[in-house]
């Protein structure tokens, strides 16, 4: 099986970091029965800095999907790591569950969370597609603006 996703992600210009280590008592990823359960990933940028703030209060749509790819950039990068270096064997992104920090009256969280999804679909073509949710909470970890998990379809190795 080649790796498409590597390929596509050379072209959009995007090198995956490092994985981001746990900030509390959990592992990133959990693999069962051809399933890869990733746990919530913050919106990192190139350099490291954590995007922070509320969607409606300090932090614009725009901004906010951006905060959503780079959580999804560290997405591929845990299920990179989890899968060997094979993002080949993504069968299927099936759902990606977004939390957005915002003010009680902000409620695009579908246009934020659409910076995660459509990296999905850039990176993994078809197999991208998913089912989602977008919630809107108060506050997150470390103060991030975004933070995204996902649930992801693997074939064996």
């Amino acid at each position: 099986m080649s790796d498409l996703p590597t390929t596509r992600l050379a072209e959009l210009g995007i090198t995956l970091p490092a994985p981001a280590a746990p900030v509390a008592s959990y592992v990133p990823t959990v693999e069962v029965a051809g399933m890869l359960y990733v746990s919530g990933q913050l919106p990192f940028r190139e350099d490291g800095s954590l995007v922070t703030g509320r969607l409606g209060v300090d932090v614009d749509v725009e901004h906010g999907r951006q905060a959503a790819e780079r959580c999804g950039v560290m997405l591929i990068a845990q299920i990179r790591a989890a899968l060997g270096g094979d993002l080949g064997r993504v069968e299927r992104i099936v759902k990606l569950g977004a939390f957005v920090a915002s003010d009680p009256h902000f409620t695009e969280q579908p246009k934020v969370a659409n910076g995660a999804s459509e990296l999905m679909v850039a990176v993994f073509g078809e197999a991208g597609r998913h089912a989602r949710s977008a919630v809107g909470v108060p506050v997150l970890p470390l103060g991030a603006a975004v933070e995204v998990d996902a649930i992801v379809a693997i074939r064996p190795a």
